[in-house]
């Protein structure tokens, strides 16, 4: 995208253009924003690429989470358009990382527990005489099974083996091969994982509030599109968004602590 330059905005004239696209579609306000934040993005995208040759994929992803900011921002929550726009670039841009890079920074306490958990590995399928479970690597480790599995996930990404790559598995010489001990985590996990958490919480919601989630969040329609939809304005799907987005926090932060104390 060509680097254009005009006058800098102010907050007022932002939320304006904002509202403008939001309402009318106006594309003109949309461009006009996004030649605003053009300099932005690509701040961002830069410390995350740091002169890769992917440089230009990470700023058109920047640009897709600004542009879902610019449909998204309600003024009304009493932060700044900025404010909110930056974690939802930086959270694409990690998205986009995570999910089609490899070279994403490997924290040194996962790069020391990873060699570790191979040898263990090779030790406990000696001993056992077979594959070794997670609690039995995290036991062997004296570590959590939380951090077992977070090395490997990351081991995934810092260091590629061949799913071919063996190990011996008995004194007489059997092997078995990585795939053997390893299994594959289903790309949608993450998702499931959250839809069933919003799905248990879900009944501290009222109808209404469930139907704006619904539409604003899973069908990712605009509040003025929501509104239309349910039969109200733009600001009431604005304050039931709110009220719903709190309830559900509340009630999602109530259900983790009841895990970790029972766990």
């Amino acid at each position: 995208m060509p680097k254009q330059s005009q006058p800098k905005l102010t907050r007022e004239e932002i939320n304006e253009l904002i509202r403008d696209f939001q309402e009318e579609q106006d594309v003109e306000a949309q461009n006009r924003l996004v030649i605003q934040y053009q300099n932005l993005v690509e701040s961002l995208a830069r410390k995350y690429s740091k002169g890769k040759s992917y440089h230009e994929d990470i700023v058109q992803v920047g640009m897709l989470g600004l542009l879902g900011a610019i449909r998204r921002y309600d003024p009304s929550f009493g932060k700044t358009f900025e404010a909110f726009a930056i974690p939802t670039i930086i959270g694409e841009i990690k998205r986009f990382l995570r999910d089609k890079t490899w070279s994403v920074h490997v924290p040194r306490r996962i790069k020391e527990l990873g060699p570790k958990i191979k040898l263990t590995v090779e030790e406990l399928t000696t001993t056992l005489h077979r594959s070794p479970k997670v609690i039995e690597i995290a036991e062997a480790l004296s570590v959590s099974e939380e951090e077992v599995l977070e090395a490997m996930e990351m081991g995934k990404g810092y260091q590629a083996l061949s799913v071919d790559h063996s190990f011996e598995a008995d004194s007489d010489g059997g092997t078995v091969t990585l795939l053997d001990m390893v299994g594959s985590t289903d790309e949608g996990y993450e998702k499931v994982n959250q839809r069933m958490m919003l799905e248990k919480v879900l009944h501290v919601l009222s109808d209404r509030e469930r139907s704006v989630i619904h539409y604003t969040y899973l069908e990712n329609k605009s509040q003025k599109e929501t509104g239309e939809i349910l039969g109200i304005s733009q600001m009431h799907v604005s304050r039931l968004q709110r009220k719903a987005i709190k309830k559900l926090k509340d009630a999602i932060d109530h259900e983790e602590n009841n895990s970790e104390r029972i766990s």
